[in-house]
């Protein structure tokens, strides 16, 4: 059982649902009417940056500890 691709894979979901997320946080934020409803928003798209780079480094240690074949 290989079970490198299926942990790329799920990175590779997450990084899109991650990037759905984003997408629709920068989407509230510039149709805001508000600043109390822009600054959430704000919020929102930095924990989305914050969390597309907690998943990349860990895809960086996870494949550093996956023996070569």
């Amino acid at each position: 059982m290989n079970e490198v691709p299926d942990l790329r894979l799920l990175f590779h979901q997450l990084n899109n649902q991650l990037g759905i997320i984003l997408a629709n946080a920068e989407l509230l934020e510039a149709k805001a009417t508000d600043d109390v409803s822009r600054a959430r928003a704000a919020q929102l798209v930095a924990s989305a940056l914050d969390a597309m780079g907690t998943a990349r480094e860990i895809r960086r240690g996870a494949s550093s500890l996956v023996p070569e074949q």
